[in-house]
């Protein structure tokens, strides 16, 4: 049996990275844990973030959640949204930006539909069917 290695890098809002590396007898359990400190880390995050309405990300991460919490949506979705829920217009671009950011954080799934982006949170149920997947 092959010794098998996993790396994890993350960075929270203020900038700080985190690595974190498994090596030798990885397991099911072991991995799981870990996306359980990830998903931990999320929590404080967001917590943070709906207290805190003040920046154009958490305001789009807010629709998000309440909006499509397990269902998919696109920028536009979110724009309508954010429209009807903060009472004030914001520019496509913007919310494309965010969502883009988002995927590159690992916080949503990304997948070309056409000529149009589909996304979807990413839970910790999801997490462990990629892993089991590998």
């Amino acid at each position: 049996m092959t010794n098998k290695r996993i790396r994890i890098g993350m960075e929270d809002s203020d900038g700080a990275k985190y690595d974190i590396k498994l090596e030798g007898n990885v397991t099911r359990e072991k991995v799981l844990k870990i996306f359980e400190m990830m998903d931990l880390m999320n929590i404080e995050e967001e917590q943070s973030e709906t207290t805190n309405m003040d920046s154009m990300g958490s305001k789009i991460w807010h629709i998000i959640d309440k909006f499509f919490p397990m269902g998919k949506f696109t920028s536009t979705n979110i724009l309508e949204k954010y429209e009807d829920e903060f009472n004030e217009p914001i520019k496509l671009s913007i919310i494309s930006t965010y969502l883009s950011r988002f995927s590159a954080k690992g916080r949503v799934n990304r997948t070309r539909t056409g000529r149009e982006w589909i996304y979807q949170t990413i839970k910790i149920g999801q997490k462990h069917e990629l892993f089991s997947k590998k």
